[in-house]
């Protein structure tokens, strides 16, 4: 007796999958979005004094990046401040320069 079998139609059913994994991914990683924090006067007063301090002192610093609902941290050294375009220029370790906007910071402390 022959196995009858529906051949490719009975996987044809689930041609949707990777497009419902996916549509899953996005909708977890849009969960974990989050606002961006407030920042008072003294918290940006307290970044400019720990800027200058490090730019002194070529000392790193730990920036926390706030981007699109997620933050990075980000650890190199100042290498510039922009006043004119409100950007911090970032000394990569593969001699590379990343800029960083003032609006985008939420967090920043300096690594002794």
């Amino acid at each position: 007796m022959a196995i009858r079998d529906r051949g490719k139609k009975k996987w044809q059913q689930a041609s949707f999958m990777p497009v419902g994994f996916e549509m899953t991914r996005a909708m977890f990683k849009d969960q974990e979005r989050k606002l961006k924090p407030l920042l008072d006067e003294y918290e940006k007063e307290e970044f400019d004094r720990s800027i200058a301090y490090a730019m002194e002192y070529n000392l790193p610093v730990k920036i926390k990046v706030w981007s699109d609902g997620f933050t990075e941290t980000v650890t190199d050294r100042i290498h510039y401040v922009n006043p004119i375009t409100f950007q911090l220029c970032i000394e990569m370790t593969t001699n590379k320069i990343e800029r960083i906007a003032f609006d985008h910071i939420v967090g920043l402390i300096v690594v002794e």
